[in-house]
């Protein structure tokens, strides 16, 4: 007999402009801690991390930190094809950055297809209030224009972090099960969980007694 330590692997990848906040997000959900000053991020970076989707069942998030730069997007690009889930930040105090999500989205749906993905717009650095550019409301009507949903984050107080990878993947699994989105050969978006041997306890028999009459 196997213990599954994992039902399924979902692989998720993180887009949006540079600087925005990505990897801020990964460190705090995998690692639970928040660096100020993060080196911008040079292609790709890989996270993982095991989440619950429902009680007894587990899901291991396999997560792709893409870089933002123009520079290279062409590596960004390669990457889509083989997610389930793609998250779309934006920083909420630089207002380019969510005038540039239309591109993003648009970008990752043309090079995902003919695959299905469920897609989630983070608004980030909500601890930075003062100096704000984007309304909550901006980025709850864009992700409801397009039938996504919508978080605002902070990497640095922790807000909605877990949330919103705890939906993505309940998301992805209900997804699963219902049949829309299906395992495929050649696609790793989903693959199978890896099982580890369960625990088996021998019971030695004991000889019989020899017992007497009352």
């Amino acid at each position: 007999m196997c213990e599954p330590i994992f039902e399924y692997q979902f692989r998720l990848i993180l887009i949006g402009d540079s600087t925005v906040g990505k990897s801020s997000i990964l460190r705090y959900f995998t690692d639970g801690k928040f660096e100020d000053a993060c080196d911008p991020t040079v292609g790709v970076d890989f996270y993982a991390r095991l989440m619950e989707v429902k009680p007894g069942v587990r899901v291991k998030l396999q997560i792709w930190d893409t870089a933002g730069q123009e520079r290279f997007r062409s590596i960004t690009r390669s990457y889509y094809r083989n997610s389930v889930g793609v998250i779309i930040v934006y920083d909420i105090t630089k207002r380019s950055t969510f005038e540039n999500l239309r591109d993003w989205y648009e970008e990752a749906r043309t090079h995902i297809e003919p695959h299905k993905a469920i897609f989630l717009i983070l608004g980030h650095k909500s601890d930075k209030e003062d100096a704000r550019q984007v309304t909550a409301r901006e980025g709850r009507r864009f992700a409801e224009m397009h039938g996504l949903k919508f978080f605002e984050t902070s990497a640095k107080s922790g807000q909605h972090i877990e949330d919103a990878f705890s939906m993505i993947a309940q998301d992805t699994y209900q997804h699963l099960q219902d049949g829309h989105i299906r395992m495929e050969d050649g696609w790793d978006g989903v693959k199978p969980g890896f099982a580890r041997p369960r625990e088996t306890v021998h019971l030695a028999e004991g000889e019989a007694e020899s017992g007497g009459c009352c």
